[in-house]
């Protein structure tokens, strides 16, 4: 028993040290830029959505170079699409976006203002994003509708439900929209949640868009009714589209294929066939690959 004991105590003793070790890891960081002051935000000059990388470099780590020197531009009301291997910086690019991370060198600007400059509350009301992972809380449908923008009427919440296709599915609950979901939304299932999800985001009217790999957790039909409801939501606003599955963005206005932090080609699903690249390989890989031979 003594010696059981000791183990025990040694255990713990790693256990806090590893802690300790992330705590202070932590504690050691630098601390974000602070906002700029009330009055001195230029947020009024922001309109329909334009979103621009100019010469953006960034780095996790100051010995290894992540995203060099990188430039493009979405235009109000098209919708870019995001692909690559995993590590080629798709998420990075997304996380810059809302200023999640700050950059070494260059530039982002929403509708020609530089996104510093803006507190970043401002900046992240005017994005809307909807991720793989869906986060829904201890409350009701409508509730985590109108989370988005809780002002909301109860017109607008009926609004987005329709245009989402959530309204298929509430109607059928007895409760409606007054069904109480769990922490995790158990009771329902992974497809309706994320339609939940893409409801809120299309609540909030969003000047930016952004959807991370949204359908890759639904089932072939689910993704049909997911994809109809994205559609929707990415009408009159600039979105942002990362995915694996590449059926998923042919009919983007533009495709950009990253690869090890840089844009190494980019146009139209058609283009970037016909040209045979990184892009035709990607494709290939997920369409075209013979099944091999047991």
């Amino acid at each position: 028993m003594p010696l059981a004991q000791l183990g025990y105590m040694a255990n713990l003793l790693q256990c806090g040290v590893a802690s300790a070790e992330r705590v202070f890891s932590l504690l050691d960081e630098d601390e974000e830029l602070p906002d700029p002051l009330p009055g001195v935000s230029s947020a009024d000059g922001f309109g329909r959505g334009r979103l621009a990388f100019e010469d953006v470099s960034f780095s996790y780590s100051p010995d290894k170079s992540l995203i060099s020197s990188l430039s493009l531009a979405a235009e109000p009301g098209q919708t870019v699409a995001i692909v690559g291997h995993t590590g080629a910086g798709k998420t990075t690019l997304v996380n810059l976006m809302m200023r999640f991370y700050e950059i070494d060198a260059g530039r982002t600007t929403l509708d020609g203002v530089d996104v510093t400059s803006v507190p970043r509350r401002e900046l992240r009301s005017r994005m809307g994003m909807v991720l793989q992972d869906t986060l829904l809380f201890g409350g009701t449908i409508r509730d985590n509708i109108a989370y988005g923008r809780p002002e909301a009427s109860e017109d607008e919440i009926l609004e987005a439900a329709q245009a989402t296709y959530v309204d298929r599915f509430v109607r059928s609950l007895p409760e409606g929209y007054d069904t109480v979901l769990d922490d995790e939304g158990a009771n329902v299932s992974a497809g309706e949640k994320q339609l939940l999800t893409i409801a809120r985001a299309f609540l909030s009217r969003p000047s930016v868009l952004i959807l991370d790999e949204a359908t890759s957790s639904v089932d072939t039909r689910t993704e049909v009714l997911v994809q109809k409801a994205m559609s929707a939501l990415r009408s009159d606003r600039t979105s942002f589209v990362i995915a694996h599955r590449l059926s998923t963005i042919r009919d983007a206005d533009l495709i950009l294929v990253m690869e090890a932090g840089q844009i190494v080609e980019q146009g139209t699903h058609a283009e970037l066939l016909a040209a045979g690249g990184a892009y035709a390989r990607l494709y290939e890989a997920q369409f075209a690959a013979p099944v091999a031979e047991v």
